[in-house]
């Protein structure tokens, strides 16, 4: 579990190495309603955040990491691993985002390629952690990336005069951790999951961890089950409000409502908050702060979604 003490040390490693992110008024989502821009990340996600802290430790113990991602995961460390001149490898799906691999490929990371799931993909890092004897970084299931992921909190309190309600799109429940640990009294914290991949919900809702189907999904980041003893669920049974779902249909059309009315473009992932706000799922409260937290979705799928307007 996360410390104040581990929070604390995350927002002086990240804000040394990054500038806040920009918040834009979306009025049309609700009164009241702002985007945090995390798409404006150097690596187009909020990632980089957790990336950051949990390579620092590792810079700061001498040791190698490895990790496993979708992508933006991934690009987080290897971007932190490149600052902090920490050998890194990363792991993906065979069938990750192209334009995700292709990021990665410009950092001095070893990427492999294993399996066709994300949960193939890190069950080879961990085998490589145990046989290297290096620290596997998870995308979640970490103190350190969850205690990066909270600094979206520290910058918001600087940039808004009240905080009433935090959207969070959730996958394993790494940045919303970060965030409900951060967030201070009084401010509710909602995660928004896809349909096709409710791990964290069926979590939420039972009261334990248990494998559930994956189907594919627009918010690819998102998509997978969760390791049964992580961290996040505790995390977030004590403090988040609720958890909702929505379509990939849903999904589709909050890309295409932000690029269209906002100029902003996000991957699907980025999206379910604005999702959940247009159909009701989610209702503005005060002021509304709905996390676009990536923005790297493949061109041909982009125009494909854009197409279906």
């Amino acid at each position: 579990m996360p410390t104040a003490e581990d929070l604390a040390a995350a927002a002086e490693v990240v804000g040394a190495a990054l500038a806040p992110t920009p918040v834009l008024a979306t009025p049309s989502l609700g009164d009241g309603v702002v985007c945090k821009l995390e798409t404006f990340q150097p690596t187009g996600s909020f990632k980089v955040r957790g990336g950051l802290a949990a390579v620092h430790r590792a810079a700061r113990d001498g040791v190698a990491v490895v990790t496993a991602s979708a992508g933006n995961h991934g690009l987080g460390v290897a971007y932190a691993a490149t600052r902090f001149g920490v050998d890194a490898t990363v792991v993906i799906p065979e069938n990750a985002s192209e334009k995700k691999r292709a990021a990665l490929e410009r950092f001095a990371v070893t990427l492999v390629r294993h399996g066709h799931s994300y949960e193939d993909a890190e069950a080879h890092a961990l085998s490589l952690a145990a046989s290297r004897h290096i620290r596997f970084v998870s995308p979640y299931n970490d103190p350190d990336t969850i205690a990066g992921q909270s600094t979206i909190v520290t910058e918001l309190r600087s940039q808004l005069d009240e905080i009433r309600t935090i959207v969070v799109p959730i996958g394993g429940g790494g940045l919303v951790s970060g965030v409900a640990l951060a967030a201070p009294d009084g401010v509710r914290v909602v995660g928004v999951v896809p349909e096709a991949s409710p791990a964290m919900l069926r979590a939420y809702e039972r009261g334990a961890v248990e494998h559930v189907d994956i189907a594919p999904t627009l918010a690819d980041g998102l998509a997978g089950n969760l390791e049964p003893d992580t961290v996040t669920f505790p995390i977030i049974r004590e403090r988040v409000e609720s958890i909702v779902a929505v379509t990939e249909e849903e999904i589709g059309a909050a890309v295409r409502t932000l690029v269209y009315d906002h100029g902003v473009v996000t991957e699907g992932s980025g999206a379910v908050g604005v999702a959940a706000l247009q159909t009701g799922k989610v209702r503005a409260d005060g002021t509304t702060v709905v996390l676009l937290t990536g923005r790297n979705i493949a061109p041909a799928t982009l125009v494909e979604v854009l197409g279906e307007r």
